[in-house]
């Protein structure tokens, strides 16, 4: 696989150029009209059959080769981040409070670099949907595109994703099968008490008390109701309440985030935080209201497109580059919601650990420092090639032959 990661090296400059340039002009969620309009002139020269505005301004690029079957999908997301940049890099952001915090003008390049490669040179008997995703960071692109008939109008046998990890050496591929990535929900409690003079605290219901008594309560799900073998995470993120040291207000709110890496565990803990929330409240005479938001689902590989895509990575860059099977995350990722719908995998590549040089390649993503390894280019859109006309050539998985 040298002969193709120095083919995509040597052509990698007019893709770092391209990410640079959607580096410049980030947009947040579905308000990608730049860059999708891009991507969509992008695949149409190349030959793409391309579908636009699909979940809102995703973008579909299809190539068919041949007469087989096997249809494959390969996804990148385009969103940017409501964060002031101080990367200090030359094509940093001139979109004032806006960035590309998390790499998606990478992961954008990437497949595109693929994409030309694969309509120029590819050798494949198949379908090919480059899924082009808006609205990744929290607004749920991926739900909008199927909801808007993504696999339906663009068929799958399976889908794949990959993600820049900093503090991963750059370039280096880590894989993992089953629970990838955790759920994400998200909880408001209101407790709503009796106001009162600070004074005289025997004629109000204090919702502060009961707030940092359910506060220290809400540890105890984890500690206590969840299996130590399972992962879950409860956070308090905000606790907002009165503005006077000698009143005491009738209402207090808490905004939690809530994780999981396993579904029954996500049940668990909406249960048991609503009873939680509902019998702290009780106690201290007060009221709790729980609005509870579902957020993305847990991200789930499955074994045997994990497998394959391992084989790939191991016949592109050899074991020393190669995690078959990391660690999982407490991040969330709309991915998960393609996986609940197509089998498929989703990956990581690493953005670097500080040992290569690269001034940004280490910072972890959504902080204003952070910046994409361009090195990546290469590496990624090679994986994708090998990758497609692998699981493109005769319609069975490698670890299956």
């Amino acid at each position: 696989m040298t002969a193709l990661l120095d083919t995509l090296r040597s052509r990698a400059g007019e893709f770092i150029g391209l990410r640079r340039d959607i580096h410049r002009h980030p947009e947040l969620a579905f308000d990608e009209h730049r860059t999708a309009a891009l991507v969509a002139d992008k695949l149409a020269t190349w030959g793409y059959t391309v579908e636009r505005g699909l979940g809102g301004t995703g973008v579909i690029g299809t190539l068919a080769r041949g007469h087989g079957a096997r249809r494959l999908g390969l996804r990148a997301d385009m969103d940017a981040l409501p964060i002031a940049e101080s990367s200090g890099v030359a094509w940093t952001s001139q979109r004032p409070g806006l960035m590309h915090a998390c790499g998606h003008d990478g992961h954008t390049a990437m497949l595109l670099a693929a994409a030309r490669h694969l309509a120029e040179h590819g050798r494949f008997d198949g379908t090919l949907h480059l899924i082009f995703q808006p609205a990744e960071e929290g607004g749920g692109g991926a739900l909008r595109m199927m909801a808007d008939g993504l696999f339906e109008r663009h068929p799958c046998d399976a889908v794949f994703a990959m993600h820049n990890m900093p503090g991963v050496p750059q370039g280096r591929l880590v894989l993992r099968e089953g629970a990838a990535m955790a759920s994400s929900d998200y909880a408001t409690i209101t407790l709503t008490g009796t106001g009162g003079h600070g004074a005289m605290p025997q004629h109000a219901a204090d919702p502060v008390v009961a707030a940092a008594s359910l506060v220290m309560a809400l540890q105890t799900v984890v500690s206590r109701n969840v299996d130590p073998l399972q992962a879950a995470v409860v956070t308090v993120g905000a606790l907002n309440a009165g503005r006077a040291n000698n009143v005491i207000p009738a209402t207090a709110t808490l905004e939690l985030s809530v994780r999981a890496l396993d579904r029954d565990v996500r049940t668990l803990l909406e249960r048991r935080i609503k009873a939680l929330a509902a019998a702290q409240a009780e106690s201290f005479g007060v009221r709790a209201q729980v609005d509870w938001r579902s957020g993305y689902a847990v991200l789930v590989n499955t074994p045997a497109e994990t497998a394959f895509a391992r084989a790939v990575a191991l016949d592109l860059l050899g074991p020393e580059r190669v995690t078959l099977q990391g660690p999982p995350l407490t991040g969330s990722e709309d991915f998960a919601f393609m996986l609940e719908r197509v089998p498929g995998s989703y990956l990581l590549i690493g953005n670097g650990d500080g040992s290569d040089g690269h001034a940004c390649g280490a910072c972890m993503v959504h902080n204003p420092g952070y910046d994409f390894n361009d090195d990546n280019i290469a590496v990624g859109s090679a994986f994708w090639v090998r990758l497609a006309e692998t699981f493109l050539q005769n319609g069975e998985h490698p670890s299956h032959q």
